[in-house]
């Protein structure tokens, strides 16, 4: 499935919508155009002029089928068989594609926190790597993966008062 900006028309909410959103909140970010990224591996071929901290974005489902989405530190290792008794959940595995799209409406490649904005029921819990409450900017796509946004966490706290979602940090 393709991320990038060629489908945007497909999305349930356009980049477009999601960034003039940011600006009424007066939440400033730097805006990055590069090729369709995918994994870490690709997206550090791109980070040259993006200073601060890079982020992976996993999208996680329990045996009670509740979902999470998990921010962590690019290089951070997580331990999926572990990380339920950390964000006090069953055990975890993978959300589908069709998952992703059903309640974050980003396909995979593209998602981050911003997808949050689909998520009008609020289905979704956030989960936050503690070290990524420092205050730098942080790298996000903004539902394609072709572009990137760099914003401070402490930024989109009203992004989240916002979509309703309510950010946990935990220890990775």
């Amino acid at each position: 499935m393709d991320a990038s900006s060629k489908f945007k028309n497909s999305l349930p909410t356009a980049p477009e919508f999601l960034m003039q959103k940011l600006n009424e909140l007066n939440i400033p970010y730097e805006r990055f155009e590069h090729p369709p990224l995918f994994t870490v591996t690709e997206a550090k071929e791109h980070q040259d002029q993006m200073h601060g901290m890079h982020v992976k974005n996993l999208f996680l489902r329990d045996k009670k089928k509740r979902n999470f989405l998990l921010v962590a530190e690019q290089d951070t290792e997580i331990n999926i068989k572990t990380l339920y008794t950390k964000i006090e959940s069953d055990r975890l595995s993978f959300g589908s594609p069709d998952r992703l799209w059903q309640f974050l409406g980003v396909r995979p490649g593209a998602v981050s926190p911003l997808a949050l904005i689909n998520d009008r029921s609020s289905d979704v819990t956030l989960v936050f790597e503690d070290k990524l409450q420092a205050d730098h900017s942080i790298y996000f796509h903004p539902l394609v993966n072709d572009v990137t946004l760099g914003l401070k966490l402490t930024q989109l706290a009203s992004f989240f008062v916002f979509t309703g979602h309510e950010p946990q940090f935990v220890e990775l």
